[in-house]
């Protein structure tokens, strides 16, 4: 009979087996964002698995969620590139990602703690290595910087000695004319820089398993809710067109809440060719 350790560590292994079944994963957006592959562009939507060189970009009061395969997550800002260069599993978790602009965070879970990694970040010109660890970076126009939440990293630029940070609120930056620095910040700061991360209580958000909808407009012809879905396209959402009693309906779906809809909602009115939008269920009569 199985002993409560040995029960305990097979539920840990099929758990850790089950979150090594993809790379990458998209697990939510706040709209709107594209993915960028193989020298095309699309909206970026939940449930999407990334591969290296693909390229994920933000826009405006945008926020993205990722999940790697070994159960950490990556949270980038608003106006963000960022780069998956190299993801792979092979007994060993490794992945080379590079963030161009824009604020991120990486964030590994209880779970994930357990699991072999070797992950690499480059923050424009700096390179941090994460073994288990909670930090927050940014790359703007006049400096780079990776900040320690919790957990040990090691960070470093070209041409200057690696440091390891071990204290959090220790941060490591670059100016973009000037040598690295290693500072620290208080409590108020790290939440300001946190927020710049995290998805909006109410943004327009979609995540996996969201059960709402907005209705951008509806057509009786077919190629004018074509149109409309490659203009929705281009500008960040997932557009769809679903064919309702006759009636063309171009829709953005997977919302993660009505807030989140409504919110959507108010975005999408902006866009030339949305005509009286509204908010449902998905599933419901359009």
């Amino acid at each position: 009979m199985k002993t409560r350790a040995g029960v305990l560590a097979a539920l840990l292994a099929a758990v850790s087996a089950a979150a090594w079944a993809q790379p990458a994963r998209v697990e939510a957006v706040q709209y709107p964002a594209w993915l960028e592959r193989g020298g095309n562009s699309v909206p970026l939507a939940p449930g999407i698995e990334l591969q290296g060189a693909d390229s994920v970009r933000t826009g405006t009061n945008a926020r993205v969620l990722l999940r790697l395969g070994e159960g950490s997550s990556v949270k980038l800002g608003e106006n963000a590139r960022f780069e998956v260069e190299r993801i792979e599993q092979r007994g060993i978790f490794r992945a080379a990602l590079n963030v161009i602009a824009g604020a991120f965070r990486f964030t590994t879970d209880a779970l994930a703690k357990r699991s072999h990694r070797d992950v690499t970040i480059k923050v424009r010109n700096i390179t941090a290595g994460i073994r288990g660890t909670d930090v927050w970076g940014k790359s703007t126009d006049e400096r780079d910087l990776v900040c320690l939440l919790e957990g040990k990293v090691t960070v470093g630029a070209e041409g200057a000695a690696p440091v390891t940070l071990d204290n959090p609120r220790d941060f490591y930056q670059k100016p973009r004319d000037g040598a690295p620095q290693v500072a620290r910040v208080d409590e108020k700061q790290v939440e300001i820089w946190s927020r710049e991360t995290e998805i909006e209580p109410a943004g327009p958000s979609a995540r996996r398993g969201g059960e709402w909808r907005v209705v951008a407009s509806r057509f009786e012809q077919r190629d004018n809710a074509r149109a409309l879905s490659r203009k929705l396209r281009a500008a960040g959402y997932p557009a769809q067109i679903v064919s309702d009693s006759g009636v063309f309906l171009v829709q953005v779906g997977g919302i993660e809440g009505e807030a989140q809809a409504r919110t959507l909602m108010a975005n999408l009115r902006t866009i030339p060719g949305v005509t009286i939008p509204s908010v449902s269920r998905m599933g419901s009569p359009g």
